[in-house]
């Protein structure tokens, strides 16, 4: 699935289409470090927001509290929040306010056009 880069915010979700980025991927084994914190904040009951990709419209937002965090076979690890919505760990950008397994995807994609020269040739700057 080929998106758009365009910008809208809805009531429970920011959507950020990605030019050229496919958002349909397997399942990348994450650091056990996010684990470990998705774990502590199901500890602390921790109500927040969350920023991550998703298939429908490349980055979205959703607010709430973790509930559980399971594996389903051939899928990979997800969170539950208290409002019905289930999220794969590997998409996850940033979980209340710290980076996620996706975090540098993200930032890769947002530095992207750090890389160009703004139509300029490398001699001519």
């Amino acid at each position: 699935m080929i998106k758009t880069k365009t910008l809208c915010i809805t009531q429970h979700t920011v959507i950020m289409n990605l030019k050229n980025t496919s958002t349909d991927t397997s399942y990348l084994p994450v650091a056990w470090e996010y684990r470990e914190v998705i774990e502590e904040e199901i500890k602390k009951k921790t109500v927040g927001k969350i920023f991550y990709f998703c298939a429908s419209e490349g980055i979205c937002e959703a607010q709430g509290r973790i509930i559980d965090l399971k594996e389903e076979k051939n899928s990979g690890l997800f969170i539950f929040l208290d409002t019905e919505v289930k999220i794969r760990i590997d998409r996850i950008i940033t979980l209340f306010g710290k980076p996620g397994a996706a975090y540098d995807e993200y930032d890769a994609y947002a530095n992207a056009c750090m890389d160009c020269m703004g139509g300029y040739e490398k001699d001519e700057l």
